[in-house]
């Protein structure tokens, strides 16, 4: 008997499913997140998630063309010819995979706190190219990827952009993890509460704010078997564990600090829910056994505890 060796490229599905209705169940995982986006920050949100979309996508099809320009015949063809034949290689997934990039990318960027005001749409299309192109299609485009798309379009944005936003990066709990008032165990003494961050009434990035709205997409995953629990448990599992133990040396140490507040604020501060729901859990960059992805979050979720308390971001 002989055995057939197939080679596959990313995301490996365990599931019954396909990369197709994995994207469509990703996007309404993220509804809540961008309901609430554009219910609070109104047309400034629905203008970034556009310019983001348009972008990331407009980036996926040139790259499309560009790979299946032809025929590569040795013949001379008109140039409808080549266009149609290369056009033939752009599928519904060349379409759904950079959108929910594009969407999760939307999401790690402010309403519109930039100086000078309108600044925020070149640095979303930016941000958004240079996460598509770097992140992705120079790895040879989906599942071939090493890093997830809007993690690097993010970075990219917080290096280069990050004096022309105004409360955005510079405010004491935002979208980061660190650097700030993360970093402080006098965390407690800050002027927002548990539930102003838990109902999203702080600044910050549109889609991580609202911890409830974020929670509901981290359930659907779940229930949709979208998100593997092994990465999902262990990350969290690990941050709250890590988080409890600095919490308890901290108040130890210094009565001034409470205990429960502290704990609280690095739960439901930065964006280590939104990261832990929509990114971490990405099928393409996590790595492939049961037991890498159990410690791959518990590796994660140890970096981001490390880089909160002693780190500069």
């Amino acid at each position: 008997m002989e055995t057939a060796i197939v080679q596959e490229n990313s995301p490996h599905l365990r599931r019954k499913d396909n990369l197709k209705g994995m994207m469509l169940d990703v996007i309404i995982a993220l509804t809540p997140v961008l309901v609430f986006a554009l219910v609070k920050y109104t047309w400034h949100a629905a203008v970034n998630i556009v310019l983001s979309v348009l972008t990331m996508c407009l980036a996926e099809f040139v790259f499309v063309l560009i790979k299946n320009w032809g025929p590569k015949d040795g013949q001379k063809h008109p140039f409808k010819e080549k266009f149609l034949n290369a056009v033939k290689g752009y599928g519904i997934n060349n379409f759904l995979v950079p959108c929910v990039s594009a969407l999760i990318f939307a999401m790690l960027m402010p309403g519109q706190e930039t100086n000078p005001s309108g600044f925020i749409y070149f640095v979303v299309i930016m941000g958004a190219l240079f996460g598509m192109i770097f992140g992705k299609l120079v790895f040879g485009g989906t599942g071939q990827n090493i890093f997830n798309p809007a993690a690097v379009g993010f970075i990219f944005t917080k290096l280069c952009f990050s004096s022309k936003f105004t409360t955005y990066f510079a405010n004491p709990i935002d979208v980061t993890t660190g650097g700030t008032i993360l970093s402080s165990p006098s965390a407690n003494s800050v002027a927002i509460s548990p539930l102003e961050l838990l109902l999203g009434q702080t600044p910050g990035a549109m889609g991580e704010v609202c911890k409830i709205a974020i929670l509901v997409g981290l359930a659907y995953l779940l229930i949709r078997h979208v998100a593997d629990w092994r990465v999902v448990s262990s990350f969290f599992a690990t941050f709250l564990i890590l988080t409890a133990v600095a919490g308890l040396v901290y108040s130890v140490r210094d009565s001034s600090v409470n205990f429960g507040t502290y704990f609280l604020t690095h739960v439901l501060s930065g964006g280590v829910l939104f990261g832990g729901t929509y990114m971490l859990t990405d099928p393409v960059t996590m790595p492939i056994t049961r037991p890498s992805r159990v410690l791959y979050g518990m590796v994660v979720a140890v970096s981001v505890v490390f880089i909160r308390l002693f780190g500069s971001y």
